[in-house]
């Protein structure tokens, strides 16, 4: 897996603020928009055995988590999975590659650990 790889979503505000805080362009990510070029089932591992769970990547505040009932339902490591790759949105973004680290989703602490990272390299 690459060593500077962002994935995340174009049109997304948050993801568009993020790669611009960050200036993911000129410290030389490589981007995948997760809507044109799927997560595949491999990169959706690694990113796993990085994160140390599927559900650690796995974003409840996608629309769909609510129109499927997905809140009702006890669903484990495999579910979390399954739909990640079957459908992007449920992908938490960004999910940040540096090095060995990862970074998942947008919460402040976890882009004030991206920054410090990417000050270190």
């Amino acid at each position: 897996m690459e060593t500077k790889k962002i994935y995340c979503l174009s049109t997304c505000d948050t993801c568009k603020q993020v790669l611009k805080d960050i200036q993911a362009k000129k410290k030389g990510f490589s981007l995948q928009d997760i809507k044109t070029e799927k997560v595949s089932p491999a990169q959706l591992d690694e990113m796993k055995r990085m994160a140390g769970s599927y559900e650690a990547l796995f974003s409840r505040r996608a629309m769909k988590y609510k129109e499927l009932g997905l809140k009702d339902k006890n669903l484990g490591e495999n579910d979390f999975r399954k739909l990640i790759l079957e459908e992007y949105t449920f992908l938490k973004r960004p999910v940040v590659i540096l090095h060995k680290k990862i970074f998942v989703g947008s919460e402040k602490k976890t882009l004030a650990a991206l920054k410090l990272a990417i000050e270190k390299k």
